[in-house]
């Protein structure tokens, strides 16, 4: 059994590749078993993952889609939305993607970009922001009711190993560039 860690902990014990290999099979096979479960009873599933960048949240929804069907498992992550999109209801580009039955949906962010991007970006006005706040817990009340499971899951990561996370992605991208005497870029293949 891999070693637990305790909520909130700042542990810095890094699980063996191979006892998290391990412990990844076996909560792969219970997701094909919830699979299994949800296309039997018809159930809707929301799963929203939000968190800070470079949280892990791309690494853990691939590791969750990975054994699973697209059929029953799909993965949203909406760009910008576009100027059709700015006219319509804020809720309406999510809502057009939740799950009918059988299915589970997984928001790589979620309608939380709101306050937590729009407003701070300048995308939204600080009166759409407050009437998000103000009415969010309402339509999240409603799709609980509506008979869909929602489950929201933040990933927190501590500044140091953002920074860090940033640096070898930062890393990884300029490896994979070569710049041309002409002045264009060559993508290469990583090693």
């Amino acid at each position: 059994m891999a070693p637990k860690r305790t909520v909130g902990s700042n542990a810095k014990v890094k699980m063996k590749r191979k006892a998290y290999e391990q412990e990844l099979q076996k909560l792969q096979v219970e997701l094909c078993h919830l699979q299994e479960w949800v296309k039997t009873k018809g159930a809707r599933i929301i799963v929203v993952f939000e968190g800070r960048d470079a949280a892990g949240k791309g690494g853990t929804i691939k590791a969750i889609t990975e054994r699973v069907s697209p059929r029953v498992f799909r993965v949203v992550a909406l760009p910008a939305p576009s100027d059709r999109q700015k006219t319509q209801l804020f809720m309406q580009r999510y809502i057009e993607r939740f799950p009918a039955a059988g299915e589970v949906v997984i928001f790589d962010r979620s309608w939380y970009n709101r306050p937590g991007v729009e407003y701070v970006m300048g995308f939204c006005t600080e009166q759409q922001n407050l009437h998000f706040l103000e009415h969010c817990p309402q339509v999240e009340k409603y799709i609980v009711d509506a008979g869909i499971i929602l489950i929201k899951i933040w990933l927190e990561v501590g500044k140091e190993e953002q920074e860090r996370r940033f640096l070898a992605a930062h890393q990884r991208s300029a490896a994979a560039v070569e710049i041309e005497p002409d002045g264009s870029r060559v993508v290469s293949p990583l090693v």
